[in-house]
């Protein structure tokens, strides 16, 4: 029994490190907060990803199948919405000054809720991209959650499909958490050998990166 629990809760964890190890805008906006704000606003913008993912991963296993017909035909809308949305972010970081934010922190004014809902909501506005991601990776680990509803009404066996269920989201929340805390905990390790002058031109560069991660997906949809 509890080398079955650790089983599932160890699924779930691989699940959760694998559907965060990918060099997306969310990755970057997390390591450019962490290189211009501190190691708490990188954990914090960390952690709104975490929960932002493991939100759609029950999502993904209790709505998209209901919604898939309706996402595959708007799908390409709401990719190009979505892509949009990526480089105007980009857009933004590269003409922010990071300068002020930086004297902030050293004042100790660090919004660190801010951090983590902003990251949490950029992370859910691109859910039509990350929820099929997510399922690749639940598919490819051979991990699934299980339906409760026709547990509840043939038998009783709905409380061990629910502690199922609660133990693989419970082990995928853990796996993203621990890859966003080592990311920016490593990057924040090298963060004071930055200057301010260094972080513009971070700024610049993450920008260019987000903003063309997002053209990347508005051409996919048209080539």
């Amino acid at each position: 029994m509890v080398v079955e629990i650790l089983k599932t809760l160890f699924d779930g964890i691989c699940v959760g490190l694998a559907s965060s190890m990918t060099v997306g805008p969310v990755a970057v906006l997390c390591i450019q907060r962490t290189l211009s704000k501190g190691g708490l606003s990188g954990i914090m913008s960390g952690m709104g990803v975490a929960c932002a993912d493991t939100l759609l991963a029950i999502l993904a296993f209790s709505v998209y199948a209901l919604l898939k017909t309706y996402i595959d035909e708007y799908s390409t809308v709401i990719q190009i919405c979505g892509g949009v949305f990526v480089v105007i972010v980009g857009i933004f970081i590269f003409f922010k000054n990071p300068v002020p934010q930086i004297r902030k922190n050293r004042a100790g004014h660090i919004a660190l809720w801010q951090d983590f809902a902003s990251m949490f909501g950029f992370t859910l506005a691109n859910f039509v991209v990350i929820i099929p991601y997510i399922l690749a990776f639940f598919t490819m680990f051979n991990v699934g959650l299980a339906d409760s509803s026709e547990s509840v009404a043939s038998s009783g066996s709905d409380i061990s499909t629910i502690a199922t269920n609660v133990l693989i989201i419970s082990g995928f929340l853990l796996g993203a958490s621990l890859w966003w805390l080592a990311l920016t905990s490593i990057i924040n390790i090298f963060r004071r050998r930055f200057r301010p002058r260094h972080m513009l031109t971070i700024n610049r560069v993450a920008g260019v990166i987000i903003s063309a991660l997002g053209l990347i997906a508005l051409i996919s949809q048209f080539v």
